[in-house]
């Protein structure tokens, strides 16, 4: 079978950007970040985004260089050689990825504009900074959606709010029709 992933949905300021993996994998390899950006962007395809995925690091395009951000850059070199069909780029930093203007400081970034699938390196990584944007940015999670599978499931934590049921039940019909 197939590996599973989880991605999350985050709705701020009214933009919508994918998070993965948020809850499977503790530190994918470099073949499994790229199984993970071609699942997640697939995700926000069959959601009526047209993928623009950033592979994140604590780094940018190799400064500082370390171990770490290495898995990333290997990633997308694998990426590269599967020819997808979506853009991608990293390994970079969060601000890097989502803002147009500290983007333009890297004219051979291959992004057309600020990232809407955000890769993380490890899953804490992803954890926290779901969270981190949830309660400190207002933003509206929606998730985990565990992709990969060949039926949709859907997981909510103890502490789901009715709308985050409503949103997972929403999420799970959708995909049961896809």
């Amino acid at each position: 079978g197939r590996a599973s992933r989880r991605c999350s949905g985050q709705l701020c300021r009214g933009r919508t950007v994918f998070v993965a993996d948020t809850a499977v994998h503790d530190m994918p390899t470099a073949e499994e970040l790229a199984d993970i950006a071609e699942e997640a962007a697939g995700l926000a395809r069959r959601m009526g985004y047209p993928p623009r995925v950033a592979l994140l690091a604590y780094s940018t395009f190799g400064h500082p260089s370390g171990e770490r951000s290495e898995r990333v850059r290997e990633a997308v070199k694998i990426l590269d050689k599967r020819r997808v069909d979506f853009e991608y780029d990293g390994e970079m930093a969060a601000d890097v990825a989502l803002n147009r203007k500290v983007m333009e400081q890297y004219p051979f970034c291959r992004l057309s504009g600020p990232a809407n699938v955000l890769v993380m390196p490890a899953f804490h990584s992803a954890s926290i900074s779901t969270k981190m944007l949830q309660e400190l940015g207002g933003s509206t999670v929606i998730g985990p959606i565990l992709v990969g599978v060949d039926k949709p499931v859907q997981i909510t934590s103890m502490g789901a709010k009715d709308s985050d049921i409503v949103n997972m039940a929403a999420i799970a019909a959708y995909g049961a029709g896809s």
